[in-house]
Order: C-alpha cells, then sequence, then structure tokens
C-alpha cells in the first residue's frame, strides 16, 4: 500500500519550537531521543515532544522518515497522534499527544479490583486499534505492555497505543522478512526467517492477553536459546493455580490467537468477535490479588528483562543462518540485522529490538 502523496507533502516546520511551546520536565530519555513535557503558549495545552539530534539520525533517516510517514497517516481514538514536527539545524522534534495514564501494568497493580472483563475491555480496545492500522495497511510489529498506555488517571480512561518506529507500511510489490520486535512478543515466523504479515500483531496481542490475566509471559527462560524455541513451537501452558479461576473461553481465545501457523491464526477481525471479547463470557471475578502480585514479580526486574539485549536474538539469527547451536561469545553482528538495533526515537525499552 504506497504512501499517500500528503504524507510527503507535509514540510517540517522551521521555525524555533520553542516560539509555540514551553520547555517542561523531561518524561525520558532514550538511547538516541528525549521526550520533554511542553505547553502550547497561545492554549496552554500540554503535549509531549520527542526531541531527536540530528547527528543520531545519520544513516537512519529512512527509518524516522518512516515512522513519521506512518502517524501522519492513522487518525483513531486509541493511537497517540503526531501533531507536528519542527526542525532545527540540530534537531528534529516531533510534538506527540500527550497521554498522561501511566503504564498499562502500574494501572493493573494500583487497582483493588480488577477481573476477567476487565482484560477484555483492554484488548477489545487494542484489537479495534490494530485492525484500524491493518485495514490500512500497516503492521505495528512491536506491541507489548510497555507501549500502551492510559490517556489520563480517570478510572475508566481509554488505552492507547504509542511507538510507531518499527512500524511499516505493508507493500503488495513486497514482503516483510526484516527481524524486528521485542523477544517475548515476536512471532515465531519472525524468529524463524520466514516472509510475515500483519498476523504477527495478532499473534502479540494473545501474548499481551495471556499476560493480563496471569501476570507472567507465556514464554521464558533465562537462557535466551530455550526461550526462542519455546516461541518456535509455540509451546505454553495454562499453569494451575494461575489459570484455574481462568474462563476455557479466554483460554480459547488466547489459542486462537498465539497460533503457531499465521494462516490459521485469528485476524483482529476474527478476535473481535469471539464471545470472550463481543459475547458476555468473561468472568466478573476479582483476579487481582494473583495477577497484580505475579506482574511484580516478573516484571519488576526492569520490565522483564530490559536487559534482554538485541544481540540475544542476533546470535539466534546467526546461529539459524550458519546452522549451528554454538552458544559462544557474542559475535559481530551481521549486516542484516544492524540497522535494527536501536535506532533515534527509539525509548529506553527498546534496548531489545533486532
Amino acid at each position: 500500500m504506497p504512501l499517500d502523496d500528503d504524507c510527503h507533502a507535509r514540510k517540517k516546520k522551521t521555525t524555533d519550537v520553542k516560539e509555540k511551546y514551553d520547555f517542561k520536565d523531561i518524561l525520558g530519555t532514550g538511547a538516541f531521543s528525549e521526550v520533554v513535557l511542553a505547553e502550547e503558549k497561545r492554549t496552554q495545552r500540554l503535549v509531549a515532544i520527542k526531541c531527536i539530534p540530528k547527528k543520531a539520525l545519520e544513516g537512519k533517516e529512512n527509518s524516522i522518515e518512516n515512522e513519521i510517514a506512518v502517524l501522519h497517516k492513522i487518525k483513531h481514538g486509541n493511537i497517540v497522534s503526531l501533531e507536528e514536527i519542527f526542525e532545527s539545524k540540530s534537531h528534529l522534534y516531533l510534538v506527540m499527544q500527550l497521554v498522561s495514564g501511566g503504564e498499562l501494568f502500574d494501572r493493573i497493580i494500583e487497582k483493588g479490583f480488577y477481573t476477567e472483563k476487565d482484560a477484555s475491555k483492554l484488548i477489545q480496545q487494542i484489537l479495534d486499534a490494530v485492525k484500524y492500522l491493518h485495514d490500512m495497511g500497516i503492521v505495528h510489529r512491536d506491541l507489548k505492555p510497555e507501549n500502551l498506555l492510559y490517556y489520563s488517571m480517570d478510572e475508566d480512561s481509554k488505552i492507547m497505543i504509542s511507538d510507531f518506529g518499527l512500524s511499516k507500511i505493508e507493500d503488495s510489490a513486497s514482503v516483510m522478512s526484516t527481524a524486528c520486535g521485542t523477544p517475548g512478543y515476536v512471532a515465531p515466523e519472525v524468529l524463524a526467517q520466514k516472509p510475515y504479515s500483519k498476523a504477527v500483531d495478532c499473534w502479540s496481542i494473545g501474548v499481551i492477553a495471556y499476560i493480563l490475566l496471569c501476570g507472567y509471559p507465556p514464554f521464558y527462560d533465562d537462557n535466551d536459546a530455550k526461550l526462542f524455541e519455546q516461541i518456535l513451537k509455540a509451546e505454553y501452558e495454562f499453569d494451575s493455580p494461575y489459570w484455574d479461576d481462568i474462563s476455557d473461553s479466554a483460554k480459547d481465545f488466547i489459542v486462537h490467537l498465539m497460533e503457531k501457523d499465521p494462516n490459521t491464526r485469528f485476524t483482529c477481525e476474527q478476535a473481535l468477535q469471539h464471545p470472550w471479547i463481543a459475547g458476555d463470557t468473561a468472568l466478573d471475578k476479582n483476579i487481582h490479588e494473583s495477577v497484580s502480585a505475579q506482574i511484580k514479580k516478573n516484571f519488576a526486574k526492569s520490565k522483564w528483562k530490559q536487559a534482554f539485549n538485541a544481540t540475544a536474538v542476533v546470535r539466534h539469527m546467526r546461529r539459524l543462518q550458519l546452522g549451528s547451536s554454538h552458544e559462544g561469545p557474542n559475535p559481530t553482528l551481521p549486516s542484516p540485522f544492524q540497522t535494527h538495533l536501536p535506532m533515534p526515537g527509539e525509548d529506553a525499552e527498546q534496548h531489545c529490538r533486532v
């Protein structure tokens, strides 16, 4: 699906961003960027501005232009929007919609009451937004809890999808085969270095749904090679006692999304029609104590091994290419994966990308 001419026609503003916005606090710092809370002087409206040094963009221009093109193309109530772009001699500034409700896991832990129905409503919003993307030919390719933020602190706040640094607009003339994503959420076909499609996002949503219902990931091993082996085989369990009080409908929903074969895996449209989403099969029993305890236990360590080194995945990919299971020291990164290490504009938690 080609980019609209409108995406290319939009000019970056060369006026000083600080003429329009007052910079306030630093919201976060990544490997190549800084996100700043800013206030529009005329309206006092708050925004988040991603400040990217141009030096960090050298050789990576296509990546940031792709992210900008995707963000210009989409407008959905559950997707963080790009409002405008400024450019100076030294920096590129992306003015983004501010979402202030905090991260998904933090809010779940803070709740005193949390049920399957709550998880179902969250997944429904994510599915609706991702279906919108897929209908437009866009694949997110890095769906994970860290990229799911609450719009506000309101109890009934909607969830928002953020970070389109790895997103891709499908082109009928080419296939996607780039190894990218975050290890625990990446689909088997990506690890197997097979051509893949928007079905990779549906797999990731299945992983997120699994975590939302038990508080721990479906695939985990301190040994990276064993972790990837689990994912490649789609080997996971609904362990007792953590899943004893979870409905069969919820498990059936997850099984259809975490299907190894992308051709038989549920699409977003099919998932939205499942009784656990569209019907009344999601239970309203309080599972907060168990889920929050597991989230604290399993994600407190740098949010599920943010130290999950990109080189671990690269080593796995290289072993596949060489037909070897040798662990050994880190090899020199093979060129097909070098450009998919942390890129300008990526946040700190994205260092585990390939």
